[in-house]
């Protein structure tokens, strides 16, 4: 079996003639879930950064310019709902997907990620077996490449 290639959403990734890993970035605060979803991203070969904090996030996102954003809903400095308006408002960061990951499930609150401007939602505790399948939907194809 050869490698599968990630889709990409940032142009700025891709290199001719080798195979790119998307740049994702974690904003979260628990190192328990950093270590998981950092474990089970770069499996996959993705690249991934951390930012502990809003605040930070948001810095880290302007500097690293990820391909998608998976962001904690309750955290420190900053609420994910805020985080994920500040990132929708900026023209440079807009088209970057932006993904829930919380264990905010009550009713109403995927509704309050979608609202504030997120792509997509995903209930913790995550699942290890389908996590990155969920997430790679919502990575876009770079330009002038067919989607899988």
């Amino acid at each position: 079996m050869g490698q599968r290639q990630p889709l990409l959403g940032n142009p700025a990734t891709r290199r001719t003639g080798a195979i790119v890993k998307a740049k994702i970035l974690l904003i979260e605060d628990n190192a328990q879930n950093r270590y998981l979803t950092t474990f089970l991203l770069e499996q996959h070969g993705y690249e991934v950064s951390h930012a502990p904090t809003g605040p930070r996030g948001l810095e880290m996102a302007a500097t690293v310019r990820p391909d998608l954003i998976l962001l904690d809903i309750q955290l420190p400095g900053m609420d994910g709902h805020a985080v994920t308006r500040a990132l929708k408002d900026n023209p440079a960061l807009k088209q970057i997907p932006v993904i829930a990951v919380t264990s905010y499930a009550m009713v109403g609150d995927r509704e309050k990620c979608l609202d504030a401007g997120a792509e997509g939602y995903i209930e913790k505790p995550i699942d290890p077996d389908t996590f990155v399948a969920e997430i790679e939907r919502f990575l876009r194809p770079a330009t002038g490449e067919p989607a899988p």
